[in-house]
C-alpha cells in the first residue's frame, strides 16, 4: 500500500511517518511499515534517516515490495558480492555497486515527484550542519543518506559533501514536524542496541560473518593477499581487542542513541514505536525475515496507543 495524499479530506490534519537509522536492523522498519498502513494508517508526509531514508523512500515509490525481496535474497555471498573494496578515498567501501542496484529498481525517480513529501537526512561534513534532502535523483539521495562514514565513501550532491544522517539526527521527528505533520509515527530502531554484550565488537554481533575466506575465493592470489592483509586489521581482531571496524560501529551505535535520546527529549514523537532488535548485528542483513517481523510485533504492541493517537487528532 502506498500513501496518496490526494484522497485525504481538505483541511485533514497531516500525519508523519519518522524512520531512524540502524544498518541491517533497518529491514524492520518494512515491518512496521506494513502493519501500520495494515491498519489503516495514511501517511502525509515521511521522513528517514540512513536505513530508515532507504525504506521510507521505497514505500513512497510503491517499491517495497521489491526491497523486501530483494533484502530476503541476501545470502553472505551475496552480501560480500557488494563490497567493492578500496583503498582511500574516504570508505573502505565504494557504494558503487549497491548504487547500482538502487538505479536498476528506482529508475529515474526523483524526490520532488515522489506522491508524499519525503525527507532523507544527511550530513554535510564540511559544516556538521543537518541536511535535508528534498530534490534530486532518488537512489543518489539514499546513498548519501546511509554513507556511514568509513565504511562508505561520502556522496557528492550539489557541491557539498555528504555522509550518513544518523551523525546528526537518527530519528527524524523535527524534519517530520517542519513539513506540516501534526501527529508523528516514530519508529526507532536505536533503543535497545547499548550494553548488550561486553562482546559487542565481536564478529558475530557486528558483522554477523567474516568476510575474509568468501574475498579470497573471489580474488586472485596477488589481489588476495592484498584483500586478506585489509580485512584481517579491519575486521578480525585478538581476542581480548576490538577490531577497528567494531571500534567504528560500536561508537556510532553509542553517539546514536544518545543523540537520539538528547533529540527526543526535546521533540518527542506522538507515537514512539521501537522495534527490539538490538540482537541483530550491524551488517547481518541476511536476517531479513527476523527483522521484518519484529517491526510488525512492535506496531501491534503499540496499536491501542496508535488509534487512541488517531482519535484524539479527529483522524477515525
Amino acid at each position: 500500500m502506498t500513501p496518496d495524499k490526494e484522497e485525504h479530506p481538505l483541511g485533514r490534519r497531516k500525519i508523519g511517518l519518522a524512520l531512524s537509522s540502524g544498518m541491517a536492523r533497518g529491514w524492520a522498519h518494512i515491518g512496521a511499515v506494513r502493519a501500520l498502513t495494515r491498519m489503516g494508517v495514511v501517511f502525509d508526509v515521511v521522513a528517514g534517516t540512513s536505513a530508515g531514508a532507504l525504506v521510507g523512500g521505497c514505500f513512497i515509490a510503491g517499491k517495497l515490495d521489491e526491497l523486501e525481496a530483494w533484502a530476503a535474497s541476501l545470502d553472505k555471498r551475496k552480501i560480500v558480492s557488494y563490497l567493492d573494496l578500496q583503498l582511500g578515498y574516504g570508505g573502505l567501501i565504494k557504494g558503487d555497486r549497491l548504487l547500482m542496484e538502487l538505479r536498476r529498481a528506482l529508475g529515474p525517480l526523483r524526490v520532488e515527484t515522489l506522491p508524499t513529501p519525503f525527507v532523507a537526512v544527511a550530513t554535510d561534513l564540511i559544516t556538521g550542519h543537518e541536511i535535508w534532502l528534498q530534490k534530486g535523483d532518488l537512489a543518489e539521495t539514499l546513498r548519501a543518506s546511509f554513507s556511514l562514514p568509513g565504511l562508505f565513501p561520502p556522496m557528492e550532491v550539489e557541491g557539498r559533501w555528504l555522509a550518513d544522517g544518523a551523525l546528526v539526527d537518527p530519528l527524524p521527528v523535527a524534519a517530520c514536524r517542519a513539513l506540516g505533520a501534526e501527529l508523528v509515527i516514530a519508529v526507532n530502531l536505536n533503543t535497545d542496541i547499548i550494553g548488550k554484550s561486553r562482546d559487542a565488537a565481536r564478529i558475530p554481533s557486528t558483522m554477523g560473518f567474516d568476510p575474509i575466506t568468501l574475498l579470497e575465493q573471489k580474488q586472485k592470489p596477488f589481489v588476495a593477499s592484498l584483500t586478506e592483509s585489509l580485512t584481517r586489521g579491519v575486521f578480525r581482531r585478538d581476542p581480548d581487542r576490538p577490531s577497528i571496524f567494531g571500534v567504528m560501529t560500536t561508537s556510532l551505535s553509542i553517539m546514536q542513541d544518545r543523540l537520539t535520546r538528547s533529540r527526543l527529549a526535546g521533540d518527542p514523537p506522538d507515537v514512539h514505536i521501537t522495534p527490539r532488535v538490538g540482537h541483530i548485528g550491524l551488517l547481518e542483513f541476511d536476517r531479513t525475515e527476523e527483522a521484518v517481523r519484529e517491526g510488525e510485533v512492535a506496531v501491534e504492541k503499540r496499536r491501542e496507543e496508535i488509534s487512541d493517537a488517531l482519535q484524539v487528532m479527529g483522524l477515525i
